[in-house]
């Protein structure tokens, strides 16, 4: 469903390091909006939905609903770091047309 590279996991892992007690991990979402119709995004949960895809890792987990995980079919999340800034990158090759910011697509 949705590959995350080591540099992604080391990213996540130092975030939830920083999270409160009751979060049980990071939902990833595609929600509406972005300059290409559809965002990525990330925030803290306590728990999974029971419909949720559950992907497990070394010390966190991430939780996807339905929808998203259907629109993150065959695409992978990255960390980068640049002079502008740093943050999680997303390459789906389902998407129609994307943005040169890699955090917002057109999956439909």
């Amino acid at each position: 469903m949705l590959a995350v590279t080591d540099k992604a996991v080391e990213a996540i892992r130092r975030v939830m390091a920083d999270a409160e007690p009751e979060v049980a991990g990071l939902r990833v979402m595609v929600v509406s909006g972005g300059c290409s119709g559809l965002k990525y995004q990330i925030g803290y949960d306590t728990a999974a939905e029971t419909d949720d895809y559950v992907l497990e890792f070394d010390g966190f987990r991430l939780f996807v609903d339905p929808t998203s995980g259907d629109l993150l079919q065959g695409a992978s999340m990255d960390y980068v770091e640049k002079v502008e800034g740093s943050g999680f990158l997303f390459d789906n090759p389902g998407a129609r047309r994307s943005c040169q910011c890699g955090k917002s697509a057109s999956c439909q």
